[in-house]
């Protein structure tokens, strides 16, 4: 058995939880089913989905206070009037590395809650198509198939993809788009566009139809999220990405991500993994125009503040590690 080997086996030994799964019932290996709610926040007001976000009331108790006598009142619950909706979730409470798409993690609720504000506030994702790298669970991509013409879920691995299949079917009274959702195979490390089997009898589920690739190639939005924590995965990422960003118009990705710091023997120090491999990848505007007069192509990136994005998901906190990122490619002019 080679280096390689004995650390592929190492890794689909080792289990890991995501931090927003510690409320669910403890002793559970199997499949879990989740319901987050999603609410508008206070101050926004989105009249083209009110098919979507339902009136309802909720209890809540105020602050334990004293009259001047220094006797207790009794405080009364008072009824709050929010607009929300749930998505139910199917995942695991944990896994090995390799099948991390099981899990709901922070990044992709944060970037749910800023595919939401999007939707909620702008025309900027009405009737685009969408294609989703890493989708795991699906809900960022589910939210958005509100707005969206075609949006397009991929992964890698049955197991994962089934269960984002799983989750479109969860779903799908609740946004009724399922019509326009399609959980693909996307394997980073082979050729894009994905080759189309002839062959009808041994097409695979998650394989595309040549009609799929024709309008994934006009896709104009690219997501991600949690698809940054070790150097060699960030590498095949920006392989896939250069591949698909070069070809036709152009296109943006959102990705959000959390770093997660670990100690590297190779540093002597602790370090996020895949974070500072990440960041290389990325120039700002001025750094591409000074390639050779902006002859060579670079990938562009800019940090939104995610404090400027209300939160629609509950349940969650968001912590001080978590970044969303606007990313460009800019072809060149060779």
């Amino acid at each position: 058995m080679n280096g390689g080997d004995s650390k592929d086996d190492e890794e689909e030994r080792e289990q890991v939880m995501s931090e927003v799964h510690l409320g669910c019932p403890p002793g559970i290996c199997g499949p879990h089913i989740s319901r987050f709610t999603i609410c508008l926040p206070s101050g926004v007001e989105s009249s083209r989905f009110n098919g979507l976000f339902k009136e309802e009331e909720s209890c809540t108790d105020q602050e334990i206070s004293f009259d001047e006598d220094g006797d207790l009142i009794l405080p009364r619950r008072r009824q709050i009037s929010r607009r929300c909706f749930t998505m139910k979730i199917q995942h695991n409470i944990t896994s090995p590395i390799p099948s991390v798409g099981l899990q709901v993690w922070n990044a992709e609720l944060i970037l749910s809650d800023f595919v939401l504000h999007k939707m909620c506030t702008s025309m900027e994702f009405h009737g685009i198509v969408s294609l989703e790298l890493g989708a795991g669970t699906g809900l960022a991509g589910m939210l958005l198939a509100h707005a969206a013409k075609t949006v397009f879920l991929t992964d890698h691995g049955d197991q994962i993809l089934e269960n984002c299949l799983k989750n479109v079917q969860l779903n799908s009274g609740v946004l009724n788009h399922q019509k326009v959702v399609y959980v693909r195979e996307l394997d980073w490390t082979h050729p894009w566009p994905p080759k189309v089997s002839s062959d009808l009898a041994t097409q695979e589920r998650f394989s595309w139809s040549s009609s799929e690739l024709e309008e994934v190639q006009k896709a104009s939005l690219l997501l991600a999220a949690d698809v940054i924590y070790s150097d060699d995965l960030t590498d095949v990422l920006f392989g896939i990405l250069e591949r698909i960003m070069s070809q036709g118009s152009e296109k943006v990705l959102y990705l959000a991500l959390e770093k997660r710091y670990n100690f590297s023997l190779d540093d002597l120090d602790v370090v996020a993994n895949g974070y500072l491999n990440f960041r290389s990848y990325l120039k700002d505007d001025s750094e591409c125009e000074g390639l050779e007069l902006g002859s060579l192509p670079c990938f562009m990136g800019k940090c939104i503040d995610v404090a400027e994005i209300p939160q629609y998901v509950g349940g969650y906190d968001r912590g001080d590690d978590v970044e969303l990122w606007e990313i460009r490619y800019s072809k060149g002019k060779l």
